[in-house]
């Protein structure tokens, strides 16, 4: 039945329809999206955030204007991750309405495939409500590599905690198979894009190489053979090319041995590929000039990039809005149609099994009622509490009533548990709360990657280890290197995201630390650049290992 319907639609679309599908950019909340008539495309990536009512009321305007296309295929919307702490536009967006959770990593922490599922359920009800149908997520990368700036979206860098992971948070969105009540998971980033050379990220070309100098590719293949197991509908590949392995030294998005080889033929993939974003034509992002992620294949026109991602194995375009490319190459002879085809029959058949041609318009009113609805953001503060990692202890919990100095905490919220004072030399205890250090880089874009160095600045480090009776708190958006830090503080706590209730709940003892450290935290900068890219737990001596974590 699903089969004939797609076949039957596939047989009256035009080349320039059939093109069209194959793309998917991104577009803001509130925009009226003429790509809908003006190119036929009806995927679309949304970006930045409105009331839970806007959000409906918009996409149903969407799906009223896709409606009245010749064909009336649906719009699919898909987002990145929007129920966290991070605020890098390049991979994340800001909770806004819907209910907050620690990052991926602090799921791992807490290491709990139910919790993850539950998180996973809560996402797909607050997507559904506002007509989001595709999770550009999960991150199942292994975050082998502490310098790299996307390890807060991973599970950390174990292959059997994200393995057992992967498969709740996939059955969180998507349920037991694909159908109405889905969110498809669209897991990334195929082969793995944890070891990258020296933790540079490959948005930018001097982070194009992946390297893996302990010979631990199929390590990074572990997550996926999990995602596949639960049935996630689609795979991105990332923009990374593999150095030093049997594979071509092109982007994974180019890379048939990749794509076809492993993916389509040893996993026996039939879902959608979808390239990640922006791997064809230049463009500006955020006011910064951005070439092509084209690595590997820099030489080759737009037209001609298409073609090898095409028989590569790519179902459609992310970032990208170009369906003539496609219609070019089809009429010029370089590319059957039939192999068009293929991927309009995996995109279609996605849209047809969603329910999207049956039902696409969402209500505004239970959007306001669905998203962010109180027992969900409970969850949520739940979560935060709970991953909450404590890696060094002499006095917590707190007793409530002390004189407290806070840096990095709103008074305002410590002062319900203890009397805030304006010196640390007046305080009984010295409550800071910093984040992961890294070092900041030019552009506009780029600037929200944070790369380089995983040690405090040393007039930082003197600051705080002036600091009498501290407790630190350190926002683990990759493994910090704080070993001086350690030492001087009186209790040391990590987190993953939690707010300042969440996390003085936990110091205060109203709530256990339940968390585990994901990944190592390396004892040195020395270390760091002596470990291997693609070996997990692999730094010398680390501060603290996998897996730590005290309770009360």
């Amino acid at each position: 039945m699903m089969q004939q319907r797609v076949e039957e639609l596939l047989g009256r679309m035009t080349l320039e329809e059939k093109a069209g599908l194959m793309f998917q950019t991104m577009v803001m909340v509130g925009d009226p999206v003429d790509m809908i008539d003006e190119r036929s495309m009806n995927h679309f990536n949304v970006l930045g955030s409105a009331s839970p009512r806007e959000m409906a009321e918009w996409h149903n305007r969407l799906q009223e204007r896709a409606a009245a296309t010749r064909l009336g295929i649906p719009v699919t919307l898909s987002t990145d991750p929007r129920n966290s702490f991070s605020n890098n536009p390049g991979a994340a967006i800001m909770a806004g309405s819907f209910s907050q959770w620690p990052e991926s990593t602090g799921l791992a922490a807490i290491g709990d495939e139910a919790l993850v599922e539950a998180f996973a359920d809560v996402a797909r009800q607050e997507y559904l409500a506002v007509g989001i149908r595709v999770a550009l997520h999960p991150q199942i990368d292994l975050a082998t590599e502490p310098r790299w700036a996307r390890v807060n979206a991973t599970f950390g860098e174990d292959a059997e905690l994200t393995s057992r992971l992967v498969k709740a948070y996939i059955r969180g969105f998507q349920g037991g198979e694909l159908g109405k009540d889905s969110v498809a998971c669209m897991t990334k980033h195929f082969p793995g894009g944890g070891p990258q050379k020296d933790g540079e990220d490959p948005h930018f070309a001097y982070g194009r190489e992946q390297v893996y100098p302990g010979d631990n590719f199929d390590y990074h293949l572990r997550p996926f053979e999990a995602a596949f197991e639960a049935g996630t509908s689609q795979i991105m590949p990332y923009y990374g090319m593999p150095v030093g392995t049997q594979y071509e030294e092109v982007g994974f998005g180019f890379n048939k041995g990749v794509i076809t080889g492993l993916l389509r033929e040893r996993y026996g993939f039939d879902g959608i590929v979808c390239t990640d974003w922006g791997l064809l034509t230049d463009a500006e992002i955020m006011g910064q000039p951005m070439p092509a992620r084209a690595w590997g294949v820099e030489h080759l026109t737009p037209v001609e990039r298409a073609l090898k991602a095409l028989e590569a194995g790519v179902d459609q375009f992310g970032g990208e809005a170009c369906p003539s490319l496609i219609v070019e190459l089809v009429r010029s002879g370089r590319v059957a149609e039939s192999r068009i085809d293929e991927s309009v029959r995996r995109l279609l058949r996605e849209k047809f099994t969603l329910g999207l041609f049956d039902d696409p318009f969402v209500d505004p009113a239970r959007a306001e009622e669905v998203v962010g609805r109180a027992a969900f953001v409970r969850a949520g503060l739940e979560a935060q509490r709970a991953s909450v990692t404590l890696l060094k202890n002499g006095p917590l919990p707190l007793v409530e009533g002390l004189s407290l100095y806070v840096e990095g905490v709103d008074p305002a919220v410590a002062g319900a548990y203890g009397k805030v004072v304006g010196t640390p030399e007046e305080a009984d205890f010295s409550i800071v709360r910093l984040s992961a250090p890294y070092e900041p880089r030019e552009g506009g874009f780029e600037a929200f990657f944070h790369s380089g160095s995983l040690a405090f600045p040393d007039e930082e480090i003197a600051r705080l280890t002036r600091l009498p009776s501290a407790i630190l708190d350190v926002y683990l958006e990759r493994p910090a290197v704080f070993p001086e830090l350690a030492e001087h503080a009186v209790a040391v706590l990590a987190n993953y995201g939690a707010s300042d209730t969440a996390f003085l709940d936990v110091v205060f003892g109203r709530a256990e630390p339940r968390g585990r450290l994901p990944f190592e935290l390396p004892r040195s900068m020395a270390a760091v650049e002596a470990s291997r890219s693609d070996v997990p737990r692999d730094s010398e001596n680390p501060l603290y290992p996998f897996g730590h974590g005290l309770s009360y």
